[in-house]
């Protein structure tokens, strides 16, 4: 059964991510960069000895990726503004009478059925 009044539109463009495909992206995030991380801590191990100063930068990687992946991956769901809103007005129509009296449905009418007293 179909509702009738029911005037509300909603646009699917305006839907946010699914929470599940959110997570899953900060999971793959998270991951990527604890791979980065363990990528530069065994080049902190190889190069020690052969290039100090590209092996201190890689320890300072190391040092500070696993901070910045876990304020990524808790940064929680992302708002959009560039989206259009979600709700889309329904375009106003003009009032019809009501009844054999001349009563409008709305305010938004002309006000002509009074004026004439509900006679045509």
């Amino acid at each position: 059964m179909r509702k009738r009044g029911r005037t509300e539109t909603f646009r699917i463009t305006g839907a946010r991510q699914g929470l599940a495909d959110d997570v899953r992206g900060r999971q793959r995030r998270y991951v990527i960069s604890m791979g980065i991380r363990t990528i530069s801590v065994v080049l902190t191990v190889v190069l020690w000895n052969v290039e100090r100063y590209v092996a201190l930068g890689t320890l300072a990687l190391g040092l500070l990726l696993p901070y910045i992946a876990v304020v990524i991956a808790n940064a929680g769901r992302e708002n959009a503004p560039s989206l259009p809103g979600t709700f889309i007005p329904t375009p106003s129509r003009p009032a019809l009478p009501s009844g054999p009296d001349g009563a409008e449905e709305s305010a938004g009418g002309n006000g002509r059925a009074d004026q004439q007293g509900g006679q045509d």
